[in-house]
C-alpha cells in the first residue's frame, strides 16, 4: 500500500509538473507577436431606465509584440452602436471599444458584438445584457 502511494504521489507530481511547462509555452507564444486581452467579455447593466444612459466601455490591452489592429467591430443588432479606434495599437497598450445600446427599446436585452482583429483568426465576442424598464407616465 506505501508503495502504491508513492508511486501515485509521484505520478501526480510530475503531471502537474508537465502541465504548468506547457501552459507556459502557451503564454509565451501569445505575447511573441500579436495577442489582445480583454477586462471583461460581458457587462450586464441590470435595470435601466427607459431613455437612460446605455453606453459601456470595454478596455483591452495589447499583449503582444507588434502593433494591434481591430479590423472590425459588430453588433448582432442595429440596436447596438460600437465604436473603436481605427489606429493600430502599439504593443502593451490600452484600447477601448465603446458601445451604446439604445434604451428607447424597452424590455430584456442580450446583445453580442463581435471583434475581429489582426491577432487572431478567431474573433471575439463581447456581450452586453440588461433589462430597459419603461418610464412612469
Amino acid at each position: 500500500m506505501k508503495k502504491f502511494l508513492s508511486v501515485l504521489t509521484i505520478s501526480i507530481f510530475y503531471v502537474s509538473l508537465s502541465c504548468s511547462q506547457s501552459l507556459q509555452s502557451d503564454n509565451r507564444n501569445n505575447i511573441d507577436g500579436l495577442a489582445i486581452r480583454f477586462e471583461e467579455t460581458e457587462h450586464d447593466y441590470g435595470n435601466i431606465a427607459e431613455g437612460g444612459d446605455g453606453t459601456y466601455e470595454f478596455i483591452f490591452q495589447n499583449i503582444g509584440s507588434e502593433p494591434l489592429l481591430l479590423n472590425n467591430v459588430r453588433s448582432s443588432c442595429g440596436c447596438t452602436v460600437p465604436e473603436w479606434s481605427k489606429e493600430p495599437i502599439p504593443a502593451g497598450e490600452t484600447g477601448i471599444i465603446k458601445v451604446s445600446y439604445n434604451t428607447r427599446i424597452t424590455g430584456s436585452f442580450s446583445k453580442s458584438i463581435t471583434v475581429y482583429t489582426s491577432a487572431d483568426e478567431k474573433p471575439v465576442v463581447l456581450v452586453i445584457k440588461g433589462n430597459v424598464k419603461e418610464a412612469a407616465d
